[in-house]
């Protein structure tokens, strides 16, 4: 279900102001008379998205059919990345404007042409992509649209981006696993990119559909946002919220948002707040091979709270306990911060920004006796002083008396360590 409103504006010129040229002689052309509207909380917006996208437009390139066609050697089955609702993601070749030089990698969409509703998410991803620019954000390089005897041709051709996306390699075993710093860079750089759209532009944007699966990597694991298709201006002139139908993934989209249909850019905290979660436990928000109690994320969690002894337990295997266990636990305070029930208790995303950057410092001065183990994080005492601050023989018997101490609590591993320990005759 897709939620883009359009409308027919008798009452001015017949020009099309909202989206790349379609006009074809003797045809009716839908997308020439309609044109996305603003939302409508934004009628006060100084300029709306379509207005933004006239300035721009001539950024695009506008490729023919035929030259998308031999990029992909025919939309060959080999050349295909992905896979979605919209259609079908290959990769491709293209040549500079001037024909001259080597070719260019690049991914190209290609819109099923079952519906006007693909039409409509095609055409709002040209112009947000067309508009926007930032680091994070993936790059629109043109399109392609074709109205002819074989029916309607969307396409859309972005930077290619070889890492594919944070959901592969969270919950592909395919993958290697991503490290523990990396994973903070890329919850960092999408942060900034939801920020960036939220804070920074002429209008603010929504993304509305903030998952891993949309997160994609380039060769250098630098995270970029893609799919543009369900993004809305959010309200201006003093209104709080978008009032506008409810799509986006579930699992990922806020609670509150799906109860009123009132959208904010707090839809879009809620979402990064799933993600961090995946981020720290490899796991979807949702997961129907699971045990029932372990089969929504969000709920599995709740009992493994950050503060607690046995947080540890919800963090993913395949870090194999190389990671900062303080910066872990700072991570899942900041997910618990954006999924709070009230939206407007929820950081905005520059806060969110600011945080993951502090956390990445932590994380990144963490020393190796800090990145894996339980066993002492109770004792405030030994957490906060440096080993050079203290004797050898001082610091093994505080160790000693704190594992006895677990060890009344605790059974299994840390039982065994302790004994392990004992039989060492630890000075």
């Amino acid at each position: 279900m897709k939620c883009f409103y359009y409308f027919k504006d008798k009452s001015r010129s017949g020009k099309q102001r909202s989206a790349p040229e379609l006009k074809h002689p003797g045809k009716s052309d839908v997308s020439a008379a309609d044109r996305i509207t603003k939302s409508s909380c934004s009628a006060a917006s100084p300029r709306s998205i379509p207005e933004l996208y006239e300035e721009k437009a001539h950024n695009l390139r506008v490729f023919s059919f035929s030259e998308l066609r031999q990029a992909t050697s025919d939309f060959s089955r080999l050349l295909k990345i992905g896979e979605g609702g919209f259609g079908s993601v290959y990769k491709g070749s293209i040549k500079p404007v001037d024909g001259k030089g080597d070719r260019t990698i690049v991914a190209i969409k290609k819109l099923n042409k079952d519906g006007f509703q693909g039409h409509r998410q095609w055409l709002a991803e040209v112009q947000f992509l067309g508009v926007v620019e930032h680091q994070n954000l993936v790059k629109l390089i043109g399109y392609c649209a074709v109205d002819g005897e074989r029916g309607i041709q969307r396409l859309l051709v972005y930077e290619f981006m070889p890492n594919k996306s944070l959901e592969d390699h969270l919950f592909n075993k395919a993958f290697p696993a991503l490290p523990w710093q990396t994973r903070l860079r890329i919850a960092l750089g999408a942060a900034q990119g939801l920020a960036y759209l939220h804070e920074e532009l002429e209008v603010q944007v929504i993304y509305r559909d903030f998952k891993s699966s949309n997160v994609l990597l380039d060769e250098n694991f630098k995270p970029k946002l893609s799919d543009f298709g369900l993004a809305r201006e959010g309200p201006t002139d003093g209104h709080t919220h978008v009032s506008t139908a409810v799509v986006g993934t579930y699992g990922y989209a806020a609670p509150d948002y799906i109860e009123t249909g009132h959208l904010t850019t707090k839809s879009d905290v809620w979402s990064f707040g799933v993600v961090l979660y995946e981020i720290l436990t490899g796991r979807r928000s949702l997961e129907s091979n699971r045990p029932k109690t372990e089969q929504k994320l969000l709920e599995w969690v709740k009992h493994f709270p950050a503060d607690s002894r046995k947080f540890s337990m919800i963090m993913d295997p395949r870090l194999e306990k190389q990671y900062s266990i303080n910066a872990a636990r700072k991570v899942a305070k900041l997910a618990d911060s954006c999924l709070l029930k009230s939206a407007k208790d929820r950081p905005k995303m520059s806060q969110v920004v600011e945080s993951l950057k502090q956390i990445f410092q932590v994380s990144d001065e963490g020393s190796s006796s800090e990145k894996s183990s339980e066993s002492f994080e109770n004792d405030p005492v030994d957490l906060d002083k440096k080993p050079q601050q203290m004797g050898a023989s001082e610091s093994s018997k505080r160790r000693m008396a704190q594992l006895a101490r677990l060890s009344e609590h605790v059974g299994g591993v840390s039982r065994r360590r302790f004994m392990i320990m004992q039989r060492a005759k630890v000075p």
